[in-house]
This record gives structure tokens, C-alpha cells and sequence, in this order.
């Protein structure tokens, strides 16, 4: 009789509830395994293979979780597997005698055993552990996923990744492969003179990058706090102490979106070498990933899906000019004015906005005919100094700066500058941040003035860089997602109380699909009552057509009307009374006989910033989203040669969302805050809509020639 676990009919609960009876059973007659506090291993599973000359017929003692059992009478075969693999044991009536056989008849596949034996080849030749005693380490209460299909639901897999390192020994080896990066960094760092120091993670000021930070609250200093952001300043004031080489590698937190190469919390490291310049962080980056890769994969030749890189040869070191001329055929040394950019971005069919400068317009050649061909490892170096404000201009070239980006797989890996160290400088820069940030720009720096006064003791001239572990451990890793090198990845919870939402949703769950109090051509005319801006009216159509294909798309068919009326009518208030917005809204739509639940549904979109009504269903969390979302898409598709969604992909939207610049008014946290509610990443919302636009277009531009 062979167990693996249960079978597909076997009752979940009855299979649970004889687990517990068998471990009541063992603490019955004093054989209670979790009262046992140490077992002696002498060696893993892979160490019996690769030694099994001297090992034949030797004594040793292994543990592990027992994955597969097969009972013959008199005697049984099990699979122990532990942290190198796993191996076979033959467990035999006649050697562990009759007591502690009909034990292991009894236990179960997941339990944790001890085994003591010799080392031998069964008659078909493979290497197993023939049992003297099989002690019960620890008595597993629940069910493993089946062994054939494992665990593959991607969701269950970072949540329980306990069960994920069970199940799959690829996970285990990514993992392993992770530990291996960082002490192999370590230890290139150290032979390089570096030192390995720690910085405040809970600051006052969260500086050293453009990104939201988290917040809290120190009660016993009685004083708001913020995770930090970045390593940076923290480093350079180590620098200015006369500590010449030093590294950190930690945790950061942004508060932003998810997405496959992001999340909230990364593992980053920065280092800052004293009296060196960008040259040298490229010489360090060049060998560090070299010395890596031969020490994590044993090659200097690593794969990530369909590419090859090859990092035994010298890395290209190339201009962001020179890159522009090599992929794109665009010659922009030339370029003299913000004009003569515009006019050859005209001519390419490249997308800009009227604030766009020379350096920018050169950015986004490079983004859009360079980053994709960057698959071998690659400096791109000499950024305009529009992109990059904070760093050191070039002194033969004061339109550009010295800072370079490195590529492997069309990715950036690190960000390196020759580092500012003027401290006047570095004030204005600081003004400038402060004055974006009073303009509300969430992601602006304070000033840090006592960063500003370390510059003002002296900072030498210094070369710094960043890097992404966890891209760097996909890398080497072969793996396709960020959540996929990350342990315990940021997730949506699940086992919160119950609450008001989660009320709603089971009560949506058993209730009857939801019809509209009123008709599509009386919600029509309701709009059009209150809403005479052509724009206004563009915006309710489109976010109806959304609605109904989100609606289809998630299974709620019945209620298409339902969700597209209430896309038609979110904004019903927001042209006449927008300093009423969503409170004005109930008063009107009450008197044209809205219903209620289509009222709250319609006043949740607003929520956190002009209502107080929560998304508690999938509907109004659809529309919390896709609101702003098709305001950022639609103002992205206008800048395209086509002025339409159809050509329009995930890629160029990403790089619009990051640009906080862009399309200002549509809220990016708001439209993080809908992913996250619905429990997508950003990319899955982003091609959703962009999708759920396509679909609506052509009807919402015939309707708007109708009404003009």
C-alpha cells in the first residue's frame, strides 16, 4: 500500500481529524514527539550519495519529512527528504522491531522522522538507508498538496511558502542560490578594503530617492517617524567620518505599487568609495557581477530565460548619445536646442510633452529604440542633466553629468553617480525639493540639514552606487518575478477580522445580481443634464464601456448594466458642484430615482479624498481604480501618432505612470491603492483596462459625434 497523501474523494476534515486522534493516541502511551528537543545528524541526503564508497555499510543518522510511504507487510520503503534532497529508506519489521513498526505503519506522509541505519543499495540500485530506529520527530496535523501536481497556485505559493519549499526543490535552490549572492558579495566587498556598516531604518527625514515613504509613530519620543527610503545620505556622512570604503545592504520601503520587478519592501545596496569617480564604480561593478555569477552559477555565462549573457567578456561602456545613434539611427550630438529635439522627435513619431526639454527628449529616445537591445552586460554612461539634477555635471560638458546606468536583459541593475559633495549645491537642491514638495509632490525630499552641515565639514570626491539584490538574484536565478526571490513577499492579507467589507462581500456573494433603477437612456440624459464639457461627458462614456467589459470579464454578466450606469454616472456632480464632488451626487441622483446600493457604489469611487464610502464590493473597487487609470490611458493614448488605445502597450503606460509629472491629476496612489484593494498587480490592472478601452473606443467616439 503506497500513501502519498489523500486521495481526490477522501474527506479533507475526516483525514484531519485522524491525524489528531493517532498524535492523541502517541501522547496517550508516552510516545509524545513533540516533547523530543534534540536528534544527532550526521549527514544529509546528498553528502551519502557523493560519499558513498565510504559510506557502504557505515552507520549514520539522517532526518527529514517523510514524502512517500509504501507499507509491504513485513516490510516498507519511505522518502525522507531534507535540505540537500532526498533519500530512500528501507524500513524492515525484523530491525526496528514489532513495537516501532507498527508505529511507522501509522504515520504519515508530512511527518518529520529521525532515522538511524546503514548505508546499502537495494537490488535496483539505488542508494538507500536501511533503518535500525525510526524515531517520530514531529507529527505534521495537516495535508500536504498532492505530490503530482504539487502546489501551483501561484497566489498559495507566496503565502505558504513553507509548503512551496516542500513541494518544489526549485524553490529551495532559488533560495539557496539567494544566500549564496550575498555572501559571495560580502566577501568580493571585503577583499575589496570595503566595510559593511548599518543605518537607521525608522528616520525623521526619509531622503536619497524620489519615492513615497511609510510612516509611523515613536510613542515613547513622542514622535513621527518614516521608513527609510534609501541608504544614501546616512553613507555619505560615513564618508565625511573618513570611513574611505563602505557598503550596507538592507531593507528599503516605498510605499508604491506591486508589480513583477517591485515591492514595497527591496533589498537594496548602496557603497561610496572615497577619491574615486563613475569610472571606478564601473570598474567595481564590472568584476563584482563577474565574481558572482562564477561563484552563485559556477559560469561567467548566465541565462534568464530565452537570453544568454556573457560576463566573462569586458562589459560595453557606452554614452546614452552614442547608444541613441547605435539602435535608434538618430544622431543627437547635433542637438543643440530643446527645438531641434522636438523636431527630430517629430519626425520619429516620438511622444512629448511641451515640458520636455533637450536631455528629456534624448531620455526618451533612448527608452524607447535602446533599453529593449541592452541584453549583454552594458554602461550606459553621460546622462543629460535634465534626468538626472542631482549629480555632478561633466567639466568639459556641463549638459551632461557623470552618472551611468548598468543593463543586463534590457534591465537597469544599478544607478552609480560621481557623487556632489558641494554643500551650496547641495542647499539649492534641497530648495528645489522643498518647493516641489509644497506643490504636492509626495515624493520630494526634505531638507536634511544635518546632511548639509557633514557636506559643509567636508565630503572627498566620491564615487557611489546602488544596486537591486532582488533583480540581481533573479538574474541568477533564472526566476520571472520579483515575488519569486523574495522569502515572504508583500501580499494582500487575508486573516484580518471580519469587518463591515467583509460583510459586504459575503452578503454580495448571496445575493441576487444587481439590476439599475434606471435606464441607460434616462442615465444618458441625466449626464447630459448636469455635465455640458465635452471632456466630462468623454470620461462618464468611457468609464461605462470599462464598467460593462470588467463586469463580463469577472464573471458578473447579469449585472452589466448595473456596473456600466454607475460608470456613466460616477462623476454625475463633478463638472457644476466640484467642491461638492460625491456629495452633491445622492441629492441628484436620489431625484431621478437612483437606488441606493448604485448611490454608495457611485460615492465610493471618491473615497479618501471627497467621501467617506468605502469600496466593499468587486464593482466599486473596479471603479475606485479604473476612474483615474482612464484619465492616465486616454491621456497617454493622445500623445501617440494614432491618437488611440489600440496601439498603446502596458510598457509605454508604465513609464507614463512613473513620471509623476505626466497627466499630474491622475492620482498614482490611487490607482495603486485600486490595485491593491482588488489584490492585482499593477501590470494585470493596467492591461485589463487598456483592454476594457479598446473594447469601448469606437462606441464612445461615435456617441461623442452624435452629442457634438
Amino acid at each position: 500500500m503506497a500513501q502519498n497523501n489523500q486521495s481526490p474523494g477522501q474527506d479533507l476534515n475526516q483525514l484531519l481529524k485522524v491525524r489528531h486522534e493517532k498524535l492523541e493516541e502517541l501522547q496517550k502511551n508516552g510516545k509524545d514527539p513533540f516533547q523530543i528537543t534534540k536528534f544527532e545528524v550526521t549527514k544529509h541526503s546528498q553528502e551519502i550519495r557523493d560519499n558513498y564508497n565510504t559510506l557502504e555499510g557505515q552507520e549514520v543518522t539522517v532526518a527529514g519529512r517523510m514524502m512517500f510511504k509504501r507499507v509491504m507487510g513485513k516490510a516498507s520503503f519511505c522518502n525522507v527528504q531534507d535540505l540537500q534532497g532526498s533519500i530512500q529508506v528501507y524500513v524492515a519489521r525484523d530491525s526496528v522491531g514489532e513495537e516501532s513498526y507498527k508505529d511507522f505503519k501509522k504515520y504519515d506522509v508530512g511527518d518529520i522522522l529521525g532515522i538511524k541505519g546503514e548505508v546499502f543499495t537495494t537490488k535496483t540500485g539505488e542508494i538507500s538507508v536501511h533503518a535500525q530506529e525510526v524515531t517520530l520527530l514531529s507529527k505534521s496535523l495537516q495535508i500536504l498538496p498532492e505530490k503530482y501536481h504539487g502546489l501551483t497556485d501561484t497566489d498559495m505559493r507566496y503565502r505558504q511558502r513553507y509548503v512551496d519549499l516542500i513541494m518544489n526543490s526549485e524553490v529551495k535552490d532559488t533560495f539557496i542560490k539567494r544566500s549564496k549572492v550575498l555572501s559571495s558579495i560580502r566577501r568580493f566587498l571585503d577583499g575589496q578594503g570595503f566595510m559593511e556598516v548599518e543605518t537607521p531604518m525608522l528616520v525623521s527625514n526619509a531622503g536619497g530617492a524620489a519615492a513615497r515613504p511609510f510612516e509611523t509613530h515613536f510613542n515613547a519620543l513622542n514622535e513621527d517617524l518614516k521608513l527609510r527610503i534609501s541608504l544614501e545620505l546616512y553613507l555619505k556622512r560615513l564618508i565625511v567620518g573618513g570611513l574611505e570604503r563602505v557598503y550596507e545592504i538592507g531593507r528599503v520601503f516605498r510605499n508604491e505599487g506591486l508589480d513583477t520587478r517591485h515591492n514595497p519592501e527591496f533589498t537594496l545596496m548602496e557603497l561610496y568609495q572615497a577619491y574615486t569617480d563613475y569610472h571606478g564604480m564601473m570598474d567595481l561593478t564590472e568584476n563584482l557581477f563577474r565574481y558572482v555569477a562564477k561563484e552563485v552559477t559556477g559560469s561567467e555565462i548566465i541565462k534568464y530565460g530565452e537570453h544568454e549573457m556573457d560576463l566573462s567578456k569586458p562589459f560595453e561602456r557606452i554614452t546614452m548619445v552614442d547608444a541613441v545613434k547605435k539602435y535608434g539611427n538618430v544622431d543627437f550630438s547635433g542637438v543643440k536646442t530643446t527645438e531641434e529635439a522636438k523636431k527630430l522627435a517629430d519626425e520619429h513619431h516620438l511622444e512629448y510633452e511641451d515640458r520636455h526639454q533637450k536631455g528629456d527628449i534624448l531620455n526618451l529616445f533612448f527608452e524607447e529604440y535602446v533599453e529593449e537591445h541592452l541584453i549583454q552586460p552594458t554602461f550606459v554612461m553621460d546622462h543629460p542633466i535634465e534626468i538626472s539634477p542631482l549629480t555632478k555635471k561633466k567639466p568639459d560638458n556641463p549638459d551632461y553629468v557623470e552618472r551611468f546606468e548598468f543593463f543586463m536583459n534590457g534591465w537597469e541593475m544599478a544607478n552609480a553617480y560621481s557623487e556632489l559633495n558641494d554643500p551650496i549645491d547641495q542647499r539649492e537642491r534641497f530648495e528645489a525639493q522643498e518647493a516641489l514638495l509644497a506643490a504636492g509632490d509626495a515624493e520630494a525630499n526634505h531638507t536634511d540639514e544635518d546632511f548639509l552641515n557633514a557636506l559643509s565639514i567636508g565630503m572627498p570626491p566620491t564615487g557611489g552606487i546602488g544596486y537591486g539584490i532582488d533583480r540581481m538574484v533573479m538574474m541568477m536565478t533564472d526566476s520571472p518575478a520579483i515575488r519569486d526571490v523574495l522569502l515572504f513577499p508583500t501580499m494582500k492579507s487575508l486573516d484580518k477580522k471580519p469587518s463591515d467589507n467583509a460583510k459586504a462581500e459575503t452578503k454580495q456573494a448571496d445575493a441576487p445580481a444587481k439590476q439599475s433603477s434606471i435606464s441607460r437612456e434616462n442615465a444618458l440624459e441625466l449626464l447630459k443634464k448636469y455635465n455640458k464639457e465635452p471632456f466630462h461627458i468623454q470620461h462618464a462614456l468611457t468609464v461605462e464601456g470599462v464598467m460593462r467589459w470588467f463586469a463580463k470579464e469577472l464573471g458578473y454578466g447579469e449585472e452589466e448594466e448595473f456596473w456600466g450606469i454607475t460608470g456613466l454616472l460616477h462623476d454625475i456632480d463633478f463638472e457644476l458642484y466640484p467642491e461638492e464632488h460625491c456629495k452633491k451626487a445622492p441629492e441628484l441622483l436620489r431625484e431621478a430615482g437612483v437606488s441606493e446600493d448604485m448611490i454608495y457604489a457611485i460615492c465610493s469611487h471618491g473615497y479618501g479624498i471627497c467621501s467617506e464610502e468605502e469600496p466593499r464590493l468587486e464593482m466599486e473597487k473596479v471603479l475606485f481604480a479604473a476612474d483615474e487609470l482612464t484619465g492616465l490611458i486616454w491621456s497617454c493614448a493622445l500623445m501617440r501618432p494614432s491618437k488611440s488605445t489600440m496601439d498603446l502597450e502596458v510598457k509605454s503606460l508604465k513609464k507614463k505612470f512613473k513620471d509623476k509629472r505626466f497627466a499630474a491629476g491622475c492620482s498614482r496612489e490611487i490607482i495603486s491603492q485600486g490595485a491593491e484593494r482588488l489584490g492585482w498587480e499593477l501590470d494585470d490592472l493596467f492591461d485589463k483596462t487598456i483592454q476594457a478601452m479598446r473594447s469601448c473606443e469606437a462606441a464612445v467616439a461615435e456617441a461623442m459625434e452624435k452629442i457634438s
